[in-house]
């Protein structure tokens, strides 16, 4: 009843730039009430934070790795997340999932929701 569905990923260049979505379906409230969490899983590695953004909000944190590369904001539709991916490298490869829960934000991975995950691939 309650899902998070993502925009498909793709090829990117090192350097490069892509933008996921993140939009639900089926929730009492809109998404922007929903804190918003960015994680991804490159193989034989941990689910590891990434972006999040606060629930009734715009306050957001980032993962070392990525600040100052990656953005994740709110959709004017009240029920749609993205993720601004630039400067890309290749260790950004990986399953890149959305979460979204009404209590939890920050980059651990123990949120109640879960997109069903989407495949970036940078490469030359």
């Amino acid at each position: 009843q309650l899902q998070l569905i993502q925009s498909e990923g793709g090829l990117v260049q090192p350097g490069g730039s892509l933008r996921l979505s993140c939009t639900s379906f089926g929730f009492s409230l809109d998404l922007y009430e929903y804190a918003v969490g960015w994680f991804r899983q490159a193989p034989g590695k941990e689910r590891e934070g990434v972006a999040c953004i606060s629930g009734g909000g715009e306050t957001t944190n980032y993962a070392d790795s990525v600040k100052g590369r990656f953005t994740v904001t709110r959709g004017s539709d009240k029920n749609t997340v993205y993720l601004q991916m630039n400067d890309l490298k290749p260790e950004d490869t990986g399953i890149y999932f959305c979460a979204s829960d009404m209590l939890e934000y920050g980059l651990v991975p123990d949120y109640d929701f879960w997109g069903q995950g989407t495949q970036v691939t940078v490469s030359s």
